[in-house]
């Protein structure tokens, strides 16, 4: 149901989705998870969200709906989340509430360039919005901060909590060692073809008439990226 909540919902309603209300579910989890949960649990629940995260990255690579590519790619951060929360050790639970931060501003700031292009293109396909570069030169460079954020480029924030919850479950398990890393290298293509898709190539017709950005939309923006690059520099202020 996420991705067609994602997709339905208007741009304020994507934004307080995936930077509120799933960091809720996760803190949920957290909270409500008992101390000795069973292994008749735990065992399928990891193998499911770890798969997710596989399935969803190879669901973005096919995208053509930017607004749909995002919201699966929310799905599969969360699974890294969920698996972290069930092997309750303190690294695991600090490293499933650092990524839930660091998606928060991430996704939420996706959601509201997403949105930016479509006012100005009515169109969310990405195919239609190529060489944004040329007349939005200055959103390029959040675009590229959202990017490389959302595939957890060093030394950002998102990679602090991907690489603890992916060394919590390599010591739970050595086998999820190969879920994990290959759905972080398709995070990495996706995110990458979103980025070049977007902003790289030729104009099209309807794109040569598309307004700059406005002050509104840069302080959005200043406010999602500024958080991320504090968080980046001193992860301890999540504390």
């Amino acid at each position: 149901w996420l991705p067609k909540a994602h997709v339905e919902a208007p741009i304020a309603g994507s934004m307080v989705l995936a930077a509120v209300l799933l960091k809720l579910g996760g803190y949920g989890i957290i909270r409500m998870t008992p101390t000795n949960i069973s292994t008749a649990l735990v065992y399928p629940t990891i193998a499911m969200a770890t798969w997710g995260i596989i399935m969803t990255g190879l669901t973005c690579l096919r995208k053509t709906d930017l607004k749909a590519l995002i919201a699966y790619s929310s799905v599969g951060h969360m699974g890294l989340v969920a698996s972290a929360t069930l092997i309750q050790t303190p690294w695991s639970t600090s490293g499933a509430v650092i990524l839930m931060v660091a998606h928060g501003l991430t996704s939420s700031m996706l959601f509201c360039l997403a949105n930016m292009l479509y006012e100005r293109t009515s169109t969310r396909m990405l195919i239609a919005m190529r060489g944004m570069q040329k007349t939005m030169p200055l959103m390029t460079s959040y675009w590229l901060i959202a990017s490389l954020t959302n595939l957890a480029l060093p030394p950002t924030i998102n990679l602090i909590g991907e690489i603890q919850i992916m060394t919590t479950l390599f010591n739970w398990s050595p086998l999820t060692i190969m879920m994990t890393a290959t759905g972080a290298a398709i995070t990495a293509i996706y995110s990458l073809q979103m980025f070049m898709t977007s902003q790289q190539g030729h104009l099209t017709k309807d794109s040569k008439e598309v307004y700059p950005a406005q002050t509104r939309e840069l302080l959005i923006m200043i406010l999602h990226a500024l958080p991320i690059l504090l968080l980046t520099l001193d992860s301890e202020l999540i504390n």
